[in-house]
């Protein structure tokens, strides 16, 4: 075991990096609030770019706090194996993250990007809609004089000050995730508060036997930054990528900006190899070379919710996700006025690619607490059917929405061979 404190450096990148380098033979580093006799009144750590965690390597963070300084475009915490202009990440196996105590994931106080591939940086890029009207320079002259805005002025920017910096890539891509694991086998990441992340707080990419434990999420899609409330897109909690396989994710609290956990097999046309940016895909999408199902995936004792979108998502485009068990989730009481979409979203309307006929089956979803009763009629409900789901069962649901029916199906096939009991909602009056 080695102390990251026992080493020097000229940043606190340096030093973690040089414990991780020295590392014993049993591959454990320990991480403990910041001691520095050059600054003896910081004690937590201030990274300039992610921190590699090499095969066969445990990183305990204990009662610590890790920041993002202004100057990252990066992940806290990634896989040794893969990152930028790595084309094909190896695999990698048996790298974990532990927290003792309260161990804090904070973002930048001026994040350089946030947001997906999809997202455009905008400095400043406002969140209210007054402030979007009077600062926002992609509202054109005629809408704004209307006070008329639309979804994309809401959502298809997101703030960075990369924006103002021609030689940087001026959209998100995979660098704002908190925590980025790729092709890796037996790994575990276990009690973490990641607070303010720049995009999805954990991202697993063809990630096989592990664990995801006691995360705590504090993020809203937006934050204040110099007096004004700035837009932040994409801050999921869990994101579960194509290939990924036998892994248990549970005890989850708090609020996420967008869906708190999400199992996302998209399938998408055209090849990209791995490490390219303007996409949240660390790994590439050659399809035939890898596989790009879910399957065998327990997600239980969630108590948390999305400011924006759903509790959890399962998303299959041009692929399956199946044996899957969600047991015990509770959409927490939201923190504003904003009502999420819903509790669980089930497959999309054909936004992302094609939802198959086959595409989520042995599914078990049991044990789950949704909606609001202050809700209207526009805000989502606890279950929601867009995609198809066959050979699966629905339990124990209790739907608190009276304007929303429990589990709303969208297609008119959409359910085969479903068992579904023990359902309540209440009455409109």
């Amino acid at each position: 075991m080695v102390d990251a404190n026992q080493f020097a450096g000229r940043s606190d990148s340096d030093v973690l990096e040089e414990a991780i380098a020295r590392r014993d033979g049993d591959g454990l580093v320990v991480i403990p609030p910041r001691r520095s006799e050059s600054e003896p009144e910081r004690d937590w750590w201030l990274i300039d770019r992610a921190i590699l965690i090499p095969e066969n390597t445990t990183v305990v963070l204990e009662n610590c706090r890790i920041k993002l300084s202004d100057r990252c475009r990066d992940n806290f915490f990634r896989s040794a194996n893969c990152g930028m202009g790595i084309a094909s990440p190896a695999p990698i196996r048996n790298i974990h993250i532990r927290g003792e105590g309260l161990s804090i994931l904070e973002g930048a106080d001026h994040p350089r990007a946030t947001g997906d591939g999809g997202k455009i940086l905008k400095n400043p890029c406002p969140f209210l809609p007054e402030d979007i009207l009077r600062y926002a320079d992609y509202v054109a002259e005629e809408r704004r004089r209307k006070g008329e805005l639309n979804w994309d002025d809401h959502h298809a920017y997101s703030f960075g000050t990369d924006a103002s910096r021609p030689e940087e890539s001026h959209y998100g891509d995979w660098r704002g995730i908190g925590i980025l694991f790729a092709n890796a086998d037996s790994f575990s990441v276990e009690n973490l508060r990641i607070v303010e992340s720049h995009g999805w707080g954990i991202s697993l990419e063809a990630c096989s036997n592990g664990i995801v434990r006691g995360i705590d999420f504090d993020a809203t899609m937006y934050k204040e930054i110099d007096g004004m409330l700035m837009n932040m897109e994409n801050q999921d909690g869990v994101d579960v990528r194509n290939g990924c396989h036998h892994i248990v994710i549970s005890d989850i609290t708090g609020q996420t900006g967008d869906d708190v956990i999400a199992l996302t097999a998209i399938a998408d046309p055209g090849f990209r190899p791995g490490g390219s940016l303007r996409t949240t895909h660390v790994m590439p999408n050659d399809w035939t070379r890898r596989e790009k199902d879910i399957h065998d995936i327990v997600i239980r004792n969630v108590l948390a919710r999305s400011y924006y979108c759903f509790t959890i998502r399962l998303l299959p485009a041009m692929t399956s996700i199946y044996n899957v068990v969600i047991d015990g989730v509770i959409e927490s009481p939201r923190r504003s006025s904003h009502e999420a979409q819903g509790t669980i979203l089930l497959g999309d309307g054909g936004h992302y690619g094609e939802n198959l006929k086959n595409s989520m089956r042995h599914i078990s979803i049991s044990n789950v607490v949704g909606g609001s009763e202050t809700a209207g009629p526009d805000a989502g409900g606890t279950i929601l059917l867009e995609g198809y789901l066959a050979d699966s069962v629905i339990s124990n649901v209790v739907n608190r929405n009276p304007a929303r029916p429990a589990i709303r199906v969208s297609r008119e096939d959409g359910m085969k061979n479903v068992s579904v009991t023990n359902v309540l909602s209440p009455s409109a009056d």
